[in-house]
């Protein structure tokens, strides 16, 4: 991850902060299908605006204007609706789509090409002056109202679900969902898109039919053992999911025999 204000986290020197403003820019056009030129999105991406507010600010920070810093950050909450505490370290090419509700700590850290959806926070769990907010690795994919909390750190390429709330650790090329948060999928395998960059965060498993599924297929196994035992006829076997059903739903002819 890259301070856009001085030097990477490994010491080696960033590019200037003209540069970086133009990159946040032009990955709006790689992740919003509805940008359709560069003057709609200067003037009308609260997101933008909130990041252009930032930047500015986290200098101003760095160099200890502190009033100065959290004055120009307010200033930028107020237009947009996204709060991110200027001491917060923001990597190259985020983007922050819709912008509405996102709040980001003082002592988070966002990877390079992270993207955030409305509704998100990167919050703290604790009162101490120390580190007390989340890392994000690059390529994260963080969905509409999810809360990542604490000082965790969360993998490169992981997609958070929606409405999410996550308080542990998450390894890179997971997918992360529910409350609290739980690793769900592993997609190491997978193959990503050109610009490293999956926004397919909608393509979630669902744990709890996947669990309800389980129960249904150890049900029907100790219902044949036990018709062994007694030496009755087998339960009728189900034969797959019938039209109506859901992946975690009992079937309409299981339901029919009780």
């Amino acid at each position: 991850m890259s301070d856009a204000l001085g030097m990477t986290v490994a010491g080696a020197p960033a590019p200037g902060l003209w540069t970086i403003l133009k990159e946040d820019l032009a990955c709006v056009f790689q992740r919003d299908p509805a940008a359709r030129s560069k003057l709609e999105v200067l003037a009308t991406y609260p997101g933008v605006h909130a990041l252009l507010a930032h930047r500015l600010s986290h200098r101003l920070w760095r160099s200890d204007w502190r009033f100065s810093a959290r004055l120009l950050s307010f200033l930028g909450r107020t237009l947009t609706n996204v709060d991110i505490h200027p001491g917060a370290r923001i990597g190259r090419r985020m983007f922050i789509d819709h912008g509405a509700g996102v709040v980001i700590g003082e002592t988070a850290s966002v990877g390079d090409d992270v993207t955030l959806y409305h509704g998100v926070t990167l919050g703290g769990t604790s009162w101490n002056k120390g580190r007390r907010h989340p890392t994000l690795a690059g390529g994260t994919v963080v969905g509409a109202g999810a809360k990542i909390l604490g000082p965790i750190v969360i993998g490169e390429r992981v997609r958070v679900g929606a409405n999410s709330v996550v308080v542990k650790d998450v390894p890179a090329d997971c997918t992360v969902v529910g409350v609290p948060g739980r690793v769900v999928a592993t997609r190491g395998g997978n193959a990503q898109p050109e610009n490293g960059i999956n926004l397919d965060h909608n393509l979630l498993p669902d744990p709890v039919a996947r669990s309800i599924a389980c129960l249904v297929e150890r049900i029907e196994t100790l219902e044949r053992e036990l018709a062994d035992l007694r030496h009755e006829p087998a339960p009728a076997e189900r034969i797959g999911q019938c039209g109506s059903c859901s992946a975690g739903d009992l079937c309409c002819e299981r339901q029919s025999r009780h």
